[in-house]
């Protein structure tokens, strides 16, 4: 049966973005530094075209979140700076003409526009009819693979709250920001239980993966 997997970098003190998020900050100010475990990786780089990189224990964990996924979902700010009503459709997103999905990806979104194709077989489909509409769809688009729920931190935390999410696989950074977006904030005490199933200390990170019971 087809799960969503909920994959995340976080800060140590619970922030997957940083503030003001802008086209110059994508993930907000301070956050790059989050994911400073990752851009090495010699699995970064084959996601991106590019050869080299490095190997190490992350390597394994990367590839794990990578296997069996047939689509993705993703919210607005995670796609792009673009709020409100589309202004037109020259915004593609943030990965340029052949974006690191190659699969079905479904944007949450109140504001309407049309599929959007690109290389590599990666179509970003826009969805304005709630998170339940978008999970069936992906379901449906993953053919029986799993569905990778991307982020950011507004959609993590709507899909935890419905009890949609079957897998929270987290990546924990020892990086402090403040402020930002922060994941599981305006969930209710005691409504997510979780099981271990797995912990890695890698360079610059540790990764903690649970099974939501």
């Amino acid at each position: 049966m087809s799960k969503l997997r909920l994959t995340i970098t976080m800060s140590l003190d619970g922030y997957v973005a940083g503030p003001r998020q802008s086209e110059e900050h994508p993930l907000g100010e301070g956050a790059m530094a989050l994911h400073e475990w990752f851009f090495p990786l010699k699995a970064f780089r084959e996601m991106h075209g590019e050869q080299g990189g490095e190997i190490n224990a992350s390597s394994e964990v990367v590839e794990e979140r990578r296997a069996n996924i047939g689509a993705t979902i993703m919210g607005r700010n995670m796609f792009g700076p673009i709020r409100g009503p589309w202004p037109d459709e020259s915004w593609r997103g943030w990965w340029g003409e052949d974006p690191p999905y190659h699969h079905p990806v479904f944007v949450l979104t109140h504001h309407e526009r049309r599929p959007l194709e690109m290389q590599g077989g990666t179509t970003f489909h826009f969805v304005t009819d709630g998170i339940e509409s978008a999970l069936r769809q992906a379901k449906a688009a993953a053919q029986g693979r799993d569905v990778w729920l991307a982020g950011g931190a507004s959609a993590a935390n709507q899909y935890l709250a419905a009890g949609l999410v079957d897998e929270v696989d987290l990546s924990i950074a020892p990086v402090i920001l403040g402020a930002g977006e922060r994941l599981f904030e305006g969930l209710a005490r005691d409504s997510l239980k979780l099981e271990q199933v797995r912990a890695v200390d890698a360079p610059g990170v540790t990764h903690i993966k649970y099974r939501v019971a």
